[in-house]
């Protein structure tokens, strides 16, 4: 998913997306979306996966780097012994071919380090997102110019080509799940996201009530805290829910290539570039982690969808299915009554 595409979603049309009229409106329209609920409750249960991954994995009684050599068939190239990659009672979903490594530990574990660096990156994106555009927004024509080409530059970068460079050349010493989090969130997503905020800066502070805070005295810094954020708050939440997705398939692409994260930590997509030659004997090797990216991307987009619709009642969803457009409707006119 593209940036602009990703600029697009979150605000919906060329005008301002207006702010949230309240918790409760959002939690009524959100509500009549079934597929944004679905989604959450997907979401909500792969954290708690990734959260309870050591629980879960003494609870089998294995762990993601022990290696079980007895496990696999050596005179066959390290086929894991058994039926369907050699699932027992030990090893719920089987172990992996040559190591003998659980694969259900390797799984659970690489949901932390999936989930955890893309959530790390999108709080940089933000955060300098955030931060530059509203300082585009309200410095002076100079100040404006500087920080809006520089978005410019990174958003014209090619993300794959400047994360391989950086990867490739810092040493192995550093943490690598910190390392590619600082790398996503640094070169991509907070350029579209600082030209986003900008211009709603720049609509947001002709409104009387910010002239009427800037002639009582107050400060830039307070005038930014107290009046634009909360007017900034409906299209920032909805890009940063579909940001989680775009970084999550960044790190499995950068892991999948070999920069990204390094074993013996567990990464999806570190799995899937060890799984591509065993596609045939040992299929569930491969088959799992794909499945699990792909019900996660496919839920942070469907959620991030819903997001957008409830905050920007105006934004028709995207979606074909379970959208609830007559509920929320309805809905809406309720809370209005």
């Amino acid at each position: 998913m593209s940036e602009a595409l990703l600029a697009s979603q979150a605000a919906g049309t060329d005008t301002p997306v207006p702010a949230a009229s309240g918790a409760r409106p959002f939690w009524r329209r959100l509500r009549t979306q079934r597929a944004a609920l679905v989604a959450a409750a997907v979401v909500a249960l792969l954290v708690l996966v990734a959260l309870a991954a050591p629980l879960l994995t003494a609870l089998e009684g294995q762990d993601p780097t022990t290696y079980h050599p007895s496990l696999v068939d050596s005179a066959r190239g390290g086929v894991p012994i058994g039926s369907f990659g050699g699932i027992s009672g030990d090893h719920w979903l089987g172990v992996e071919p040559q190591t003998g490594r659980d694969l259900f530990a390797r799984l659970v574990y690489g949901a932390r380090v999936s989930l955890g660096v893309a959530l790390a990156a999108t709080v940089v994106q933000l955060l300098l997102g955030v931060v530059l555009g509203i300082v585009a927004g309200l410095g002076n024509r100079w100040v404006d110019l500087v920080v809006t080409r520089i978005a410019d530059i990174f958003v014209s970068m090619p993300l794959m080509v400047i994360a391989l460079a950086l990867l490739a050349i810092v040493p192995t010493s550093f943490p690598r799940p910190v390392l590619v989090a600082l790398v996503v969130g640094l070169v991509s997503g907070w350029g579209t996201l600082a030209k986003m905020v900008r211009a709603q800066t720049l609509t947001l502070k002709q409104l009387d009530y910010v002239s009427a805070a800037r002639l009582s005295g107050w400060g830039t810094a307070r005038i930014a805290r107290r009046e634009l954020l909360p007017g900034l708050a409906a299209p920032v939440i909805t890009y940063s829910a579909l940001l989680v997705p775009q970084n999550i398939s960044v790190e499995a692409a950068l892991s999948f290539l070999g920069v990204g994260v390094k074993p013996p930590t567990p990464s999806w997509g570190q799995m899937l570039t060890a799984a591509n030659v065993w596609y045939q004997a040992a299929p569930q090797y491969l088959l799992l982690p794909a499945a699990a990216l792909f019900v996660t991307v496919l839920a942070l987009t469907v959620l991030g969808d819903g997001v957008r619709t409830a905050l920007d009642p105006r934004a028709a969803s995207r979606l074909r299915v379970g959208t609830g457009r007559k509920r929320e409707a309805k809905a809406d006119r309720g809370g209005a009554s």
